[in-house]
C-alpha cells in the first residue's frame, strides 16, 4: 500500500471511529421500561469469563500477577458468537475487566492492560466485532473493585473515581453499540465499596450520557429486597451463590446468571470434566425463566488458547436443538422507576416509639435489609423519624417492611411538621414514594393501621436528580 493510501486508510478508519461514537451519545433515547422489555425479550445469552484468572486455574487472581502469563495466540471470538449462535443465543457479555483489575481492552488508564502482555491484541474489540457480525447484541461486564488499583474498601480517592469513569468512557466510546453494561463488585457484602464511596448515581449518569440507550445493570442482588430496583435497571440472580428468582412473583425485569461448569473462570480440568446437562438448563431455566420476565445467561469460558473446550461446544448444539427464542415473550407490567441515588437517611440519628430492645430504632437506617426496627406490641400509634444534622433537600422515600400496614408521612420545617403528599408505588414490602423537592429537618412515619406491629427493615431518604 503507497503512503498516500495508507493515510487516506487511517483518516477513514478514524472517521469511522468519530462517528460511530458520536452517533451512540447522539442516538435517541429510548424509553427505559422499552429498553427493559427488549432485554427480556432476548431470552438468552453467553456470559464470557475471560481474563488473567484464566491463566492461573483461579477465579479470583493475583492482582500483580506478570502479564507475560497473558497469552492466547488462537484466541478466536468468531468461534465464541458461532458457539453462541449454535444454542440459539442472541447476545454475548464479556468480562473486560475482573476484580484483579486487568483489563482485556486497549486503555490508556493503566500500562497493566492486555496491550502489553504477549498478546498484544484488544479482546473486547475482536469480541464485539466478531458477536455483531454474527447478529448478536453486544453487553460488557466491567468489575468497580479492583484490587490491582486498591479500588478496595476504606481506600477510594478521587483518582480511583476518576480511572473508573475514564475506563467505563474507554468501553462505551471505542466499541460501538453497547445493550447492557452489567457492573459488579459493587456495594456487595463481600467487596463493601458502597454507593456513596463510588457514588452511583454520578456513574450511572455518565453511562446514559454517553450512551443514552444502554442499561446498567450492577449484580447486587444479594443486598436488596427483589421487590424494587435498587440502583440498576435489570434485577439480577446469581444462582450459584444462591439467589433464585421466584417464577410466580418476579413482577421486574431481570436476568440469572449460571456458569456452565463448576466455575467461572475456565480451569484445567474442564476440558475433561462432565458440563451441566443441556436439556436440564433449558428446561427447568431458561424457558420458565423467560416466562417470567427473567433473561438467562449462561458463562462459558475460553480456555488458555481463547477458544472454548469442545465438551461446552457441543453442550451449547444440544441446548440449540431444545431452545428456541420465544416469539414473544410477556409484557411487563407497571413498576416504579429504579432508585439510582444515594440515601441521606442512612446511618442519621433516628428515634422511634417503644420498641424492645433487640430491635431499636437504627436498625431501620443501618443500611441493612436484614435487621429491622419493631415496635412494641403494646404501642397504638407507632412512630419513627430520622433527624437530620442541618436541613437537607429531598424528594423520595423508600419504606421496607416486613408486614403489611398503613401509614402517612411528614416532615418538619421551620418550626412546624407538614404533610408529605406522594403516590405510593411498588410492592408490598418496598413502597416508594416520590414527591416535589421539600427541605427538612426531620421525616417521619406514622403508622395508623396494623394487624401485627410495624417492623422497618430500612427507611430510605434520596434527593433524585430530575
Amino acid at each position: 500500500m503507497t503512503f498516500k493510501k495508507s493515510i487516506t486508510a487511517f483518516f477513514f478508519l478514524l472517521g469511522f471511529t468519530i462517528f460511530s461514537s458520536n452517533a451512540q451519545q447522539n442516538a435517541s433515547p429510548k424509553p427505559l421500561r422499552e429498553l427493559q422489555q427488549k432485554f427480556v425479550d432476548l431470552g438468552f445469552g453467553m456470559f464470557i469469563h475471560y481474563g488473567m484468572p484464566t491463566f492461573m486455574d483461579q477465579d479470583w487472581s493475583d492482582p500483580n500477577a506478570s502479564l507475560s502469563l497473558f497469552d492466547s495466540p488462537k484466541l478466536d471470538a468468531d468461534q465464541w458468537a458461532k458457539a453462541a449462535k449454535s444454542a440459539n443465543m442472541t447476545y454475548g457479555c464479556l468480562t473486560t475487566k475482573h476484580h484483579s483489575g486487568f483489563p482485556i481492552w486497549d486503555t490508556k488508564t493503566t500500562t497493566y492492560n492486555v496491550m502489553n502482555t504477549p498478546l498484544k491484541r484488544d479482546v473486547v474489540k475482536e469480541y464485539a466485532d466478531a458477536f455483531r457480525k454474527n447478529g448478536l447484541k453486544v453487553m460488557l461486564y466491567y468489575s468497580i473493585l479492583d484490587t490491582h488499583n486498591d479500588i478496595r474498601p476504606n481506600q477510594i480517592t478521587a483518582a480511583h473515581i476518576k480511572l473508573i469513569k475514564d475506563q467505563i468512557t474507554e468501553l462505551l466510546t471505542n466499541y460501538g453499540e453497547i445493550t447492557a453494561l452489567v457492573i459488579d463488585g459493587w456495594d456487595a457484602p463481600w467487596s463493601r465499596i458502597s454507593y456513596d464511596d463510588v457514588p452511583f448515581e454520578d456513574i450511572y449518569r455518565l453511562i446514559k450520557s454517553l450512551q443514552p440507550n444502554c442499561l446498567v445493570m450492577d449484580l447486587n442482588a444479594a443486598k436488596y429486597p427483589t421487590e424494587a430496583l435498587f440502583y440498576t435497571d435489570i434485577k439480577s440472580y446469581e444462582q450459584g451463590a444462591g439467589q433464585f428468582i421466584s417464577k410466580e412473583s418476579n413482577k421486574l425485569p431481570a436476568l440469572a446468571c449460571l456458569p456452565l461448569q463448576a466455575n467461572w473462570f475456565w480451569k484445567t480440568s474442564f476440558p475433561t470434566t462432565p458440563v451441566k446437562n443441556a436439556a436440564e438448563l433449558i428446561n427447568k431455566f431458561v424457558v420458565p425463566y423467560n416466562g417470567a420476565y427473567c433473561n438467562f445467561i449462561l458463562n462459558v469460558a475460553p480456555n488458555k488458547n481463547g477458544l472454548i473446550d469442545d465438551n461446552a461446544l457441543l453442550a451449547l448444539q444440544e441446548m440449540g436443538k431444545i431452545y428456541k427464542t420465544p416469539a414473544k415473550s410477556a409484557k411487563l407490567g407497571n413498576y416504579p422507576a429504579p432508585i439510582i441515588s444515594s440515601n441521606i437517611a442512612k446511618h442519621a440519628k433516628s428515634d422511634a416509639s417503644w420498641s424492645d430492645d433487640m430491635n431499636i430504632m437504627d436498625f431501620a437506617n443501618d443500611d441493612s435489609f436484614r435487621s429491622s426496627w419493631s415496635s412494641n406490641p403494646t404501642v397504638k400509634a407507632p412512630w419513627y423519624e430520622i433527624t437530620f444534622e442541618r436541613a437537607e433537600a429531598c424528594n423520595m422515600a423508600v419504606i421496607t417492611s416486613k408486614n403489611p400496614c398503613e401509614y402517612t408521612l411528614s416532615y418538619f420545617a421551620n418550626g412546624k411538621w407538614n404533610p408529605i403528599n406522594a403516590e405510593q408505588t411498588g410492592e408490598r414490602k418496598v413502597s416508594i414514594f416520590r414527591f416535589d423537592r421539600i427541605w427538612c429537618e426531620k421525616i417521619k412515619i406514622t403508622f395508623s393501621k396494623f394487624s401485627r406491629p410495624p417492623e422497618l427493615a430500612e427507611f430510605g431518604v434520596y434527593n433524585e436528580r430530575r
